[in-house]
């Protein structure tokens, strides 16, 4: 019976026919209905987020995921609760990709050690070539993707603006002082990078879910203000505030841990 009529029926319709069937086959044709109604939003934050993620997934696994999000989010949506579906839909298929891209290229691993290769790399071509190398050049000494050696930068800038310098000095070395410059033979200052990575996962981890996610657009995917608006459906003085209110509470935690 049902199958007859979805076409015919508006969204808000078909909401109100799946929240009140009682029969699992009716229930099983309006959720599928109601998810190929919305598949273009998957589609489009799929295109939309695709620099993001194109490092560990391909936009079809993306859309294959979102379809499953939109599948659990026609089950929890409440109309006298949540705003449109579509708004609300958005939200949580933007924070999946989020989640995603956390999950898998949150920080690379060996970080600190690859910081220090890619700057003693840098130097030594400089001193070379009498002029800064190129991205292409270093990961080419390096025998590295470019990509890898821009995501590393990208998360020293992360770590510098955070207010990192509390921890390290000018030169980006620790506080506390060793005699030797060898950091294999130094294990205070090996261990406080360590630590203080750790106290800003930490840190980062125990911001609300909005604060984490402006926080990885902003210092990982330089995405400016106005474009993680745009992908977090919010308004652009709601971000800065949210930006604002972040680093100021990881600065607060790397203090009181210093």
């Amino acid at each position: 019976m049902v199958k007859t009529v979805v076409e015919e029926k508006t969204n808000e319709e078909l909401f109100y026919l799946y929240r009140n069937a009682t029969d699992d086959n009716d229930r099983k044709i309006l959720r599928q209905e109601l998810t190929m109604r919305y598949l273009y939003i998957v589609k489009a934050i799929a295109y939309q987020m695709r620099d993001m993620y194109i490092g560990f997934a391909q936009p079809d696994d993306i859309i294959n995921e979102g379809v499953l999000e939109i599948m659990k989010g026609i089950d929890r949506y409440d109309p006298d609760r949540d705003n449109k579906f579509d708004t609300f839909i958005s939200r949580r298929i933007r924070g999946m990709v989020i989640d995603l891209m956390r999950k898998n290229d949150w920080m690379p691993r060996n970080f600190h050690r690859d910081r220090r290769t890619i700057e003693d790399t840098v130097q030594e071509l400089s001193e070379k070539l009498g002029r800064t190398p190129t991205d292409e050049e270093t990961a080419h000494k390096l025998g590295i993707e470019v990509k890898k050696l821009q995501k590393v930068r990208t998360m020293t800038t992360m770590v510098n603006v955070l207010s990192l310098d509390m921890t390290y000095d000018e030169n980006d070395e620790a506080v506390l002082q060793v005699p030797t410059e060898d950091i294999s033979v130094q294990p205070e200052r090996n261990f406080m990078r360590g630590e203080t990575v750790r106290i800003l996962a930490d840190a980062i981890n125990s911001l609300q879910e909005k604060e984490k996610m402006i926080i990885s657009l902003y210092y990982v995917d330089n995405l400016n203000m106005s474009q993680i608006a745009s992908v977090m459906d919010i308004s652009q003085p709601r971000v800065s505030q949210l930006h604002a209110q972040a680093v100021k509470k990881l600065r607060k935690i790397m203090l009181a841990n210093n």
